[in-house]
């Protein structure tokens, strides 16, 4: 009895898709992609930022975003789509949209197709996996919008000026701006509120603010734009109260990446305002 029952409660796992027949509480397509006729939502994911490793010819990219996964099953007695048929109704509007497709590997039996097409209105790439399992019967969307995480958790004026004494210099990664501008946006408030409150609590304190950018566009168009990212950055904390001449600025465009510029993720770190020590 103790092999008949695990075997059981497999039995009765497997078969739970069959007898459902309502989308899963919660779980809704994603807004590019409709589901295939006759099908339901069995489960659903979404994350606003996480990370899946896409399949390719030679092995896996990871990439990093807004993470989406929506199982979906043929309904009971409906008339079902073979694996092939399934991976072609997600490429072909795509792919009239410009996207490239990475992987692709089907037969009777299943299989997956992998695409990436430019994200809507200047937005991050966005990564599409269609993997296809018992002859069609079942298929799992993976979807993953580039894009960067949302510094939720701040660094404290205390943690600040405790990097400066240690290594002469911070990073500010959450520092955002308007995409091709010196605006700042208003997400950035907070840290730039703590660095005030840095500069305000060690009135000999002197900083330089560099601009950072990433490799997109000419060199000296991403030369002037990180030299007014920082310079608007000067702008808020003297607006702020910090006496103008306790700052400087300096625009050192693309020329000292951090990471890698052929990657979305590695773009955003490059994108970045970092704080100096000056004595």
């Amino acid at each position: 009895m103790k092999r008949v029952i695990p075997a059981l409660g497999l039995l009765l796992i497997l078969a739970a898709p069959v007898f459902a027949q309502q989308d899963e509480e919660g779980c809704k397509d994603h807004p590019m992609f409709s589901r295939m006729p006759n099908f339901y939502l069995s489960g659903c994911e979404d994350q606003e930022f996480s990370t899946f490793e896409f399949e390719k010819p030679d092995g896996y990219e990871k990439v990093e975003g807004h993470y989406w996964k929506m199982d979906y099953w043929v309904k009971e007695g409906a008339q079902k789509s073979g694996p092939l048929q399934i991976g072609r109704n997600y490429w072909n509007p795509i792919a009239a949209k410009g996207a490239t497709k990475i992987y692709e590997v089907m037969d009777a039996g299943g299989g997956t197709l992998v695409a990436k097409m430019p994200g809507p209105k200047g937005a991050g790439a966005v990564w599409l996996q269609v993997s296809v399992t018992n002859s069609g019967e079942a298929y799992t969307l993976y979807i993953v919008q580039e894009t960067a995480m949302r510094q939720d958790v701040e660094f404290t004026a205390k943690e600040l000026a405790d990097a400066l004494a240690k290594t002469g210099s911070v990073t500010l990664n959450n520092i955002l701006f308007d995409t091709g501008k010196a605006t700042i946006k208003p997400e950035s408030e907070a840290p730039l509120k703590t660095v005030i409150e840095l500069l305000k609590g060690d009135p000999s304190l002197k900083l330089e603010i560099q601009g950072h950018t990433d490799n997109v566009g000419g060199k000296d168009a991403n030369m002037k734009l990180s030299k007014d990212r920082a310079d608007s950055v000067k702008a808020y904390l003297v607006k702020g109260g910090v006496d103008a001449a306790r700052l400087t600025t300096a625009g050192l465009g693309d020329t000292q990446p951090i990471a890698d510029n052929k990657t979305e993720e590695g773009r955003t770190q490059n994108r970045r305002v970092v704080l100096v020590k000056k004595s």
